[in-house]
């Protein structure tokens, strides 16, 4: 097989004005939602003086890498067990044991460098060397974990990003349980195990790798990054209303009450029977 032709992107060289726009420009087709370039772009709130364009390009260098191991007729678990030696074992990638919570492990470029991350970001490189392998490959939006999956004749492929290592239906299960007792479900409770490993969509990959990172600011009680997030999560799911609630408690605790009292405002529009309707309308009141 020959390698996947090489990505071009408009040259660009970020503004801290401009970097939202190009973010609302990557994500606008969620149909056609260009997943590595988009969240490596992720990295412009933290480095702005980065370039997107050596993201792909360094992605391109590995696909050619892996495809020049490969024959051309190789079969798909042949392709499986090609690209998971290649990943792990030749590169290196692997989990941030050490360091997990911090919010480089989320930043696609210096994965790509230190070759350490969490489940989510080894996930996406993971996944441009799947598709190029003509896998048919997607993220899992699983509970606690994110994971990556491949449908093949025989069935399918559960991986765990951060390992590596290949999950039988069993181990999914047991990994089931933590979610199950959190939400009061009982650990017997027989709901299909499928439900929980459809593939995730581009836009539910990068949704969930900005929460991640708004966590992370939290915990830092960082109110300046979280709120950066907050900007990113609102691009991306502009009718989310409890975005638009999340991001104006954030601008509100940073003194910004025309965003603060502008996205309460449109919440409580637009969530009339919301549960925390009282609290947010107290919130609004205090800044009007």
């Amino acid at each position: 097989t020959s390698p996947s032709p090489k990505r071009s992107l408009n040259v660009w060289s970020p503004t801290p004005s401009s970097t939202l726009e190009y973010f609302a420009m990557l994500v606008a087709d969620p149909t056609d939602l260009p997943l590595l370039e988009a969240a490596a772009s992720l990295a412009l709130d933290e480095y702005p003086d980065l370039s997107i364009q050596m993201v792909p390009n360094a992605v391109d260098q590995l696909v050619g890498r892996l495809h020049r191991r490969l024959p051309a007729d190789a079969a798909p678990i042949a392709r499986v067990r090609a690209l998971n030696h290649f990943f792990y074992n030749d590169l290196g990638f692997r989990g941030n044991l050490n360091n997990y919570y911090d919010p480089d492990n989320s930043y696609v470029h210096l994965v790509l460098s230190t070759r350490m991350g969490i489940p989510i970001s080894l996930a996406v490189l993971w996944l441009e060397l799947a598709h190029s392998l003509d896998l048919n490959a997607g993220g899992v939006s699983f509970p606690g974990h994110f994971l990556c999956k491949v449908s093949l004749s025989e069935g399918q492929v559960i991986l765990d990003p951060f390992s590596g290592e290949t999950l039988g239906r069993e181990a999914v299960s047991e990994r089931l349980q933590p979610f199950k007792r959190a939400h009061g479900l009982p650990e017997d409770d027989e709901a299909p195990l499928d439900l929980f490993l459809q593939p995730a969509t581009a836009s539910e990959i990068l949704h969930r790798m900005l929460l991640n990172l708004r966590e992370i600011h939290r915990s830092h009680d960082d109110a300046q990054r979280e709120l950066a997030v907050h900007e990113r999560l609102v691009i991306l799911s502009p009718e989310a209303w409890e975005l638009r609630r999340d991001r104006g408690l954030c601008a509100a605790r940073l003194g910004d009450k025309r965003t603060a009292v502008r996205d309460l405002e449109v919440y409580l529009h637009h969530v009339q029977d919301a549960p925390d309707r009282a609290q947010v309308s107290a919130a609004l009141s205090q800044l009007i």
